[in-house]
């Protein structure tokens, strides 16, 4: 690797439905004009390569409902700790790998369903957290039905919610974290649940809050 650059490591696969190749696709520009070299990776098989990880400054996944092994799990959590970046949004990072409650321990949230259906919602940017750097000057904007329901840690720093109304079986409305900053050991973790095919990052606030989040995850 070059002096003076950083190396992201993109990590996709899983569920095609998250379109993991299109919309990391996205971003790889973006991270090149920030001086990252990249390394592409289609198996989770990576997580293990230690050494690979530790000159690793940032690993971008997008690999929904997946099955990681014991020593691929204990390999990345092990990386960011240690200060590896972690970032990534929707089902991507939040409905990964539903067996392995230490990666969700990680990532501060797992996937719990799309109770709203095709309509549409609003991302609400939370006011306690206006200059943060993910979503300083940003306003709040749409977010498409495919919304996630998230079950949450207490520890994250919640940037945006989205407001579920009520419905046959919730009897009231209620605000669900979408985008959160947390750190794990010396790691930091970005995680969005807005933005799922690569038509949703067209709106630039969720294009602009996506890219100022994997520079904020990254060492």
């Amino acid at each position: 690797m070059a002096s003076g650059r950083r190396r992201a490591l993109v990590v996709r696969g899983g569920c095609a439905g998250n379109r993991p190749v299109q919309t990391t696709n996205l971003f790889l520009p973006f991270l090149r004009e920030n001086g990252f070299e990249i390394l592409v990776e289609d198996s989770l098989e990576v997580y293990e390569d230690e050494d690979l990880l530790h000159g690793t400054d940032l690993i971008l996944q997008c690999w929904a409902r997946g099955d990681i092994t014991r020593g691929e799990s204990a390999g990345l959590l092990a990386a960011v700790r240690a200060g590896t970046g972690f970032a990534g949004w929707h089902r991507g990072v939040v409905d990964a790998f539903p067996e392995d409650p230490d990666y969700q321990l990680m990532t501060g949230g797992t996937f719990a369903g799309n109770p709203a259906g095709p309509v549409p919602l609003r991302a609400h940017l939370r006011a306690e957290h206006a200059d943060h750097p993910v979503i300083a000057g940003l306003g709040d904007f749409a977010v498409d039905g495919d919304a996630c329901w998230t079950l949450t840690d207490p520890l994250n720093d919640v940037l945006a919610t989205v407001t579920f109304d009520p419905d046959d079986t919730r009897q009231r409305a209620v605000a669900v974290p979408a985008v959160w900053t947390r750190t794990w050991g010396k790691g930091r973790v970005f995680v969005s649940t807005v933005g799922r095919v690569p038509a949703d990052f067209a709106d630039p606030r969720v294009r602009t809050l996506t890219r100022r989040g994997l520079l904020w995850a990254s060492r």
